[in-house]
Parts: structure tokens; sequence; C-alpha cells
């Protein structure tokens, strides 16, 4: 079953920040910030639009399966537009916007970001997902954010961290491991492991990859400051000049 929409919300001319998991929710807080997280699909849609209220803008923020293989875990990417992989739709992301957080981040790389409605796992399906666009990361909510920015007008970004890179298959426990609610389901892995034991090392590297991938977005979050880079754009301009 999936849980009630989550959102953290505080201050004015604020910036909607949509994210898949709760640690990724916990870090991109703040008092210029509503976050929505721990959704999926059609159900993050509406949560979304139900929280753009008085909304300068929408970033997608957290982590990222990485499909260059030059990407390694803790690299930032930062959108130049995300493809919607449910139907080829490519929505470009504010170039204002993108220029301020290339200012701010200089360590990350940009380019195009997949969005998918289901985990993209395996070496064959990443390296197909690269060939077919030329995305450097997946990820399950940008294309879902973008759809939503694109609707109502709204300027829109992107910033991900790759957590498991191109070259690393995920362990199906840890997409069994993908709570509903955007926890992990500590409970789920642990009964899992019962039955497969021998996926514990990929479990194990999976997580001092998201070690590092978590590192990097907080540093992220910081360098980008409450803000998030987007008082560069016209949008943001216009509301606070009303």
């Amino acid at each position: 079953m999936i849980g009630r929409p989550q959102v953290r919300a505080t201050g004015a001319s604020r910036v909607l920040v949509v994210c898949g998991m709760d640690f990724e929710a916990r870090i991109a807080g703040g008092p210029h910030s509503e976050v929505v997280y721990g959704q999926r699909g059609a159900a993050l849609g509406a949560a979304i639009e139900r929280s753009i209220h008085a909304c300068a803008g929408i970033i997608s923020f957290g982590v990222a399966g990485g499909l260059d293989p030059a990407l390694v875990p803790g690299a930032v990417v930062i959108a130049t537009s995300v493809r919607d992989e449910t139907d080829g739709v490519s929505t470009p992301t504010d170039q204002a916007w993108v220029t301020a957080l290339q200012e701010t981040l200089p360590q990350a790389v940009s380019g195009v970001i997949a969005g998918s409605d289901t985990a993209v796992v395996r070496l064959a399906d990443k390296a197909a997902l690269r060939d077919a666009g030329g995305a450097l990361a997946v990820d399950m909510e940008s294309h879902i954010a973008a759809r939503v920015a694109r609707r109502y007008g709204l300027p829109f970004a992107a910033c991900r961290v790759v957590i498991d890179p191109a070259t690393r298959a995920v362990p199906p426990l840890a997409v069994a491991g993908m709570g509903s609610d955007g926890r992990t389901d500590v409970g789920a892995v642990m009964a899992g492991l019962l039955k497969a034991p021998w996926q514990l090392p990929a479990l194990m590297r999976l997580g001092r990859d998201a070690a590092v991938a978590k590192a990097s977005l907080l540093a992220v979050r910081r360098a980008v400051g409450e803000g998030w880079g987007i008082q560069k754009t016209q949008a943001f301009v216009r509301l606070n000049a009303q």
C-alpha cells in the first residue's frame, strides 16, 4: 500500500523540492523549501500539484543511478533536460537556474537526466537507457516533477548525485527495501537476506556507495544555500516584485 504524501513546508517565495527518500528530504529541508517525498508515479505528481501554491520553482533533488560509466558514486549531475522514459518527452531545465547551479557547483557535470517509473538496476538496462538518449543518470522523480513544472509554466531544475555507478548492478534486496513511505524497509531487507544471503556483499558495497553519495548530497545542499540558486531566474524576480 502506498503511503500518504509527505510534505515539509516553511517560508515564502519558496522552492518546491521533489525527492524520493526520507534521507534526501531531511537534507533538502530549510526555511525556504517545501519538500515533497515518499510517493511514486501519479501519486507523486498529485502531491506536487497540491504543493505548488506561491511556488517560485521546482527542483528535483536526491540520488540517482549512474548511466555514464565515467561517473563514480558521489558525482554531481545538473540536468540540462529531463527525458521522460515513459513517453520519450524531454523537458528542458531553466537555463538561468542551471547556470546558477553550475557556478555554485563547479565540480558537477551537466547533461540529460532520465526519469523512469521503475528502478533501473541491471547493467543491460542501464546501458540501453544510456544509448537511447545519452542520459548521464536516472531517477524515479525528476520526470514527474518536470511534467508538473511544464504544465504550470514553472521554472524547473534537477540536481542529482550518483549512488550506484553504471558499472554495478543494484542487488534486488535494495529495491525490495525501498519502502512506500520513502524510508528504508530494514525488515524486508533482513527477511530477504535470510533467503538470499549471497546478496550481502553487493548490499554492503551499495551501503558504502550510499555513504559517499549522502556526503556529496549534503555538500551540495550546503553549497546551494537556502535559495537553491533560483534567485537569478526571471520568474523568481517577477514573483518577489509583486
